[in-house]
């Protein structure tokens, strides 16, 4: 999903989202939805809502919306509609972006968890983007397997 009133009303091309799309399908993932969607925080948490619900996505990624400025406000939709947060993901992303540019500190970027779907903000630039999937994507697999109710144990973390 990618989050931007120029996208939506069709005066930017969306370049994050197809770069993302890409990333994902190569990693083994399909993609199922695609939208542009414009920084409106009602719209966005009653499509969050319909994707993780009504739709039972494993995966809802965001792309856009999570910096500072006022129509920012994909991390506070993302907020409202989850059951729990993942912390380390967020932390993870903006560490690897902190490596490379200042203003990853102006990144409000949230994951959490609705019912069984991981929901993941990245930033609307394509490098931003790019850098924070890959930063996450290791983990994914696993996360999505334990968040469907995968009963095996993480391993042994001193190995």
């Amino acid at each position: 999903m990618t989050i931007s009133d120029k996208g939506f009303r069709g005066e930017r091309k969306d370049r994050s989202g197809p770069v993302l799309r890409e990333i994902l399908r190569k990693a083994g993932f399909s993609i199922t939805d695609f939208e542009i969607l414009p920084d409106d925080q009602p719209l966005l948490e009653q499509r969050l809502r319909h994707l993780a619900d009504e739709s039972s996505l494993d995966l809802v990624v965001t792309t856009g919306g999570t910096g500072v400025s006022p129509r920012d406000v994909t991390p506070d939709a993302t907020l409202a509609v989850i059951d729990r947060f993942v912390p380390g993901m967020a932390e993870a992303m903006r560490a690897n972006s902190l490596a490379k540019t200042p203003h990853a500190m102006l990144s409000r970027a949230v994951a959490g968890i609705r019912g069984q779907t991981l929901i993941i903000n990245l930033p609307g630039s394509v490098k931003g983007a790019q850098e924070n999937m890959e930063a996450v994507l290791p983990a994914l697999d696993h996360a999505l397997d334990k968040i469907q109710g995968d009963p095996s144990d993480c391993g042994d973390m001193s190995e």
